[in-house]
């Protein structure tokens, strides 16, 4: 006698199975659409199987565990899961739970079935919608400055007729661009020749091409903890795995640093020396030296990511600056971490213009040995033949501005650090945060509450929060977000008052506690 064995649940595409909390960001904004909220669930899971980031196979939350995460009755979560099993989205077998069926098919291809972007996938999902009603945190950006206009009328004013007689092919950088590039980081002691420049579609793809250069699959990458997801994403994008050292308040621990560098034998170090996102730590002078040496000692290269501050100025080496002070005093800030690596070190400086000038004027760039620079531009070439010249001409002409810039736009920058920090202290005096030295937002603790669990109550208020959970996936931040301040007053205000109606509407319940039961004998 023969007997048959139950048919297998399908697997999801290329054995990679998404976690409970991956599945879960999947669904994106679906608590901030209108009609019945078992409806808008639906909806949101059923775009994130017909988007193909929850391929055929994919096991989904329980409906208990998924009314407990998101905080919705079970009942809304049956209902949801009753109308996709209708549409033939979903089955459930005993034993097995509920996954996506087999017959579901993406609408559009996706080459690896995985979600596009990963951990960070709705940051640039959210650019590529707009936030529309809902205030999303997940973007700290501000309109560009005036500068920028003065310098775009002083363009169309000049003579052009020598830019456009040539191709307007510069793979490696505009030269008058990298040459003023070179002399502000040369002001700001760290001595830099045009030819060690490569200018970049943002600080962005210098990471992206940084990447390309030093890492393959199953390659190793060491990062702080917490750190930014859309940017761990691009180092994973290579097949990298990342390998963390918590953060104190002068940096990465340097003594678990140099154990996984001795350990650990990482291809490439990457690190937030000033106005870390997302804690706004600002390096000492003391750890930045320590860690150059550290890295050149074991032979690894450095990539340092300086994308939220341009830097004006320098200090002489000393204890962690002042806290209290201004925010964005020049003659406050340390070197950038290459001036202080000994001779032979390979380090890359990732700079950018976003957070200064405006995030629409897509101008970065990533300064290291000449030798290297070189070998980046080829790849530079290969991604799109070079920057828009147009835009480069206009980086060419605020550059040496920087300084000015930055200096003007910082008292400002702490008037709104100083709003949010009243309006937190009146509507939410449970929260806990430090004032950061720099950056654009505050890393706010929660005090009994798991953020992501917050993040679905808030949505549903119309806030989109980051999680500290997607910044670090050991667990040791989960009570964490990030919170930008580049945004109007008005927006502010209204930004607080649905975050502490959010936070009222989780008090209520108090927090849950979804760890597993474990029984011991």
């Amino acid at each position: 006698m023969t007997t048959s064995r139950p048919a297998r649940p399908p697997q999801a595409v290329q054995g990679f199975e998404r976690s409970e909390g991956e599945v879960i960001a999947s669904f994106g904004t679906w608590a901030t659409g209108t009609g019945p909220i078992y409806r808008r669930l639906a909806d949101g899971i059923r775009k994130a199987i017909e988007g193909g980031s929850l391929p055929p196979g994919q096991r989904i939350p329980s409906e208990r565990q998924l009314a407990t995460v998101l905080r919705v009755s079970r009942t809304t979560v049956v209902a949801a899961y009753e109308a996709l099993r209708d549409a033939g989205l979903v089955e459930s077998r005993r034993g097995s739970g509920t996954r996506v069926a087999a017959t579901a098919r993406p609408t559009r291809s996706i080459s690896d079935g995985r979600v596009p972007g990963g951990t960070g996938s709705s940051m640039y999902q959210r650019l590529i919608e707009g936030p529309g009603d809902l205030i999303s945190l997940t973007c700290s950006a501000e309109g560009a400055v005036p500068e920028l206009v003065a310098a775009f009328r002083e363009l169309a004013g000049a003579d052009l007729a020598t830019a456009f007689d040539e191709p307007g092919y510069h793979p490696a950088g505009l030269p008058e661009l990298r040459q003023a590039i070179a002399d502000h980081l040369t002001a700001t002691e760290l001595p830099t020749t045009p030819d060690q420049i490569l200018v970049t579609t943002g600080a962005h793809q210098a990471l992206v091409l940084v990447s390309e250069l030093y890492l393959r699959p199953g390659g190793t990458v060491l990062a702080e903890s917490p750190s930014w997801p859309g940017c761990l994403d691009v180092l994973r994008s290579r097949g990298a795995h990342i390998v963390t050292v918590p953060l104190d308040d002068e940096g990465p621990d340097v003594r678990l640093m140099a154990e996984a560098l001795a350990d650990r034998r990482p291809d490439l170090v990457y690190l937030m020396p000033t106005f870390h996102n997302p804690t706004g730590v600002l390096m000492s002078v003391a750890r930045r030296r320590r860690i150059a040496e550290l890295c050149a000692r074991h032979d690894v290269p450095v990539i340092e990511d300086n994308a939220y501050i341009v830097q004006t100025a320098a200090v002489a080496p000393g204890p962690s600056p002042d806290a209290s002070r201004p925010l964005g005093e020049p003659r406050d800030l340390p070197r950038l971490l290459a001036a202080y690596a000994p001779r032979g070190a390979e380090v890359l400086s990732a700079g950018s213009l976003a957070k200064v000038i405006w995030a629409g004027l897509r101008m970065g760039w990533v300064r290291g040995p000449a030798e290297i620079v070189e070998r980046l531009a080829r790849r530079k070439a290969l991604a799109d033949l070079g920057s828009p010249v147009i835009d480069q001409m206009l980086a060419a002409r605020l550059v040496p501005q920087l300084p000015r810039i930055e200096a003007a736009r910082a008292p400002e920058r702490e008037r709104r650090l100083d709003r949010i920090e009243k309006l937190l202290r009146d509507r939410l005096p449970e929260w806990r945060w430090r004032r950061p030295y720099g950056g654009s937002g505050l890393w706010i603790e929660l005090p009994g509450v798991d953020a992501t669990e917050f993040s679905h109550v808030a949505l549903r208020h119309g806030v989109e929060v980051v999680p500290g959970a997607v910044t670090d996936p050991s667990g040791a931040h989960d009570r964490f977000m990030r919170l930008p301040y580049t945004f109007t007053d008005e927006v502010l205000d209204l930004l607080v008052d649905r975050l502490a109606r959010a936070w009222a509407e989780i008090g209520r319940h108090g927090p849950v506690d979804t760890r597993p039961v474990r029984v011991i004998v």
